[in-house]
């Protein structure tokens, strides 16, 4: 049988990364800790001089993009599909791609590149001030069928409801030819503001919902249990996780619990995207929900011990090791 292949869309930015030492600087910038934010291009270099004097570090990023990349690195097929500038981050981000075996499926605009200052605190917690860049101008005139021949499964960014036009004829085109479609809910700012839009958007076009515990209470008001139920009535898969306590998996009536796998944090960035890296990488292999939500514990558990969404070769050799001991 021929292995299924999934496409992302998201907002094709580089993450420049900065561990600081005082959560103060967080009020100075008006940034609430643990969200996500959208800035102004004189917000986002004013962010960066402020924090000029701590040492940075910059990659690819961006929700989709990271869980496409992490697919990747599980073997499996993964494209991505967004807007960049024709300027340095640009190239820079379409060469991470290229590095990290992803396909990149990237227009171009005059609008520079997109970037995201991620400020990451002592314990851990990483907040956002994302400047789109080109990759907001992404539109439904960009959307062609062509795009989403050869694909199986449409990986979709939460943050794209911001562009809710773009995103309906994105999802309306993958639906048409024949794939399934899973959404990650991003930031709970970023849900509680679109709500209304993303129920609908779940009944009536998702196959799989992924939420951590704030995301899926900022959706359906919520526990995190009964949250879960809820989603499960309305798509085939739901997904809420609960942090350090793990995560909860239904699909009709099968309910699995996942607990933590690993308690070091170092950074949090990232640990959304490459938990649903590691469950689609069992989904498109034919794992029960068990294994499939220990995969994606496995890389939560690895990525939020280094800074960033990237992990070098030695701790992907432990990955695919510890993936392979699952029973």
């Amino acid at each position: 049988m021929t292995q299924k292949k999934i496409l992302g869309i998201g907002s094709a930015l580089v993450d420049i990364l900065t561990q600081i030492e005082d959560e103060s600087i967080l009020t100075r910038l008006n940034l609430p800790k643990g969200s996500m934010q959208y800035v102004d291009a004189e917000t986002s270099v004013k962010i960066g001089k402020d924090l000029s004097s701590y040492q940075s570090k910059m990659a690819a990023g961006g929700s989709a993009a990271n869980t496409v990349s992490g697919l990747a690195r599980l073997g499996i097929e993964a494209g991505f599909l967004s807007k960049v500038g024709k300027d340095e981050v640009g190239r820079f981000f379409e060469q991470e791609m290229d590095n990290s075996r992803v396909k990149p499926l990237l227009l171009k605009s005059e609008t520079p590149s997109g970037r995201v200052q991620a400020l990451v605190t002592k314990d851990g917690e990483r907040t956002f001030a994302t400047c789109l860049g080109a990759s907001a101008e992404l539109s439904k005139e960009d959307i062609l069928p062509e795009l989403f021949d050869g694909w199986d499964l449409f990986y979709i960014e939460g943050y794209l409801v911001a562009n809710p036009t773009m995103l309906e004829k994105a999802i309306q085109t993958a639906k048409e030819k024949g794939l399934k479609t899973a959404i990650d809910l991003a930031s709970y700012n970023v849900v509680e503001e679109s709500r209304e839009f993303l129920l609908q958007l779940i009944e009536n076009q998702i196959d799989i919902v992924f939420a951590n515990e704030k995301e899926a209470k900022a959706l359906t008001g919520l526990d995190p249990e009964e949250a879960l139920h809820f989603l499960a009535s309305k798509c085939d898969i739901a997904v809420v996780k609960v942090g350090p306590k793990g995560s909860f998996i239904q699909s009709k009536n099968e309910i699995v619990r996942i607990g933590e796998v690993g308690d070091l944090v170092v950074d949090t960035t990232g640990a959304g995207d490459l938990w649903a890296a590691g469950f689609l990488a069992g989904w498109v292999k034919g794992e029960s929900l068990k294994k499939c939500g220990m995969m994606g514990a496995i890389l939560a558990a690895n990525i939020i011990q280094v800074v960033g969404a990237k992990m070098d070769d030695a701790r992907w050799d432990s990955i695919y090791k510890a993936i392979a001991a699952i029973n």
